[in-house]
């Protein structure tokens, strides 16, 4: 007879320590202690303080009031892949998408890896090597007067926290808006 085959059970392959273990509070406890810096940092509660940002006074009941149309449209590098790959025209698709005036915007960072077309305007950036989303992101968060057009999960979910601010993408052959109060769905 030959030796049978020694196999792992699943259950023992697959351990992971979930994240509200309490022997993980246990341990972030003795953290504190042992590092005075993060103790002065925390609140009463041993919780970290941060800050919120204030909202704008165009964003009234949850709808961006600064939002009307010519509507400006920051354009993301994948957005553009995926439109070329479907062979969608950029501006006529925003403005089916829309029922409105569009004007395609992209930055500097954006513009550093697509191909340059002449249609479109461009925005200077101030700063230096940033990635491409983090200046999306800073400039949205900065004027809410964008939607962001972009097929990147990523930024998809890094936008969607900042309140007012709408989404483009393109999902089943055409451009899908989302977050835009009065827009078709």
């Amino acid at each position: 007879m030959g030796v049978a085959k020694k196999t792992r059970k699943f259950a023992q392959v697959k351990r992971i320590i979930s994240r509200r273990d309490n022997r993980l509070k246990e341990n972030a406890g003795k953290a504190d202690a042992a590092n005075p810096q993060k103790a002065k940092t925390a609140g009463p509660s041993n919780e970290v303080v941060r800050e919120i940002p204030q909202l704008p006074s165009s964003l009234f009941f949850q709808h961006n009031e600064a939002l009307k149309p010519p509507y400006s449209v920051l354009v993301d590098t994948n957005f553009l892949s995926h439109t070329v790959q479907r062979k969608l025209p950029l501006l006529e698709s925003m403005m089916d998408c829309l029922y409105a005036k569009c004007v395609p915007i992209i930055t500097s960072c954006v513009m550093a890896e697509i191909a340059r077309d002449e249609r479109w305007e461009r925005i200077q950036c101030a700063h230096k090597g940033t990635y491409a989303d983090d200046c999306i992101v800073d400039r949205v968060m900065k004027h809410r007067v964008y939607i962001v057009a972009t097929n990147d999960k990523d930024l998809i979910r890094r936008i969607r926290k900042i309140p007012g601010v709408p989404v483009m993408n393109v999902a089943r052959g055409k451009y899908v808006i989302e977050r835009l109060p009065g827009a078709p769905q």
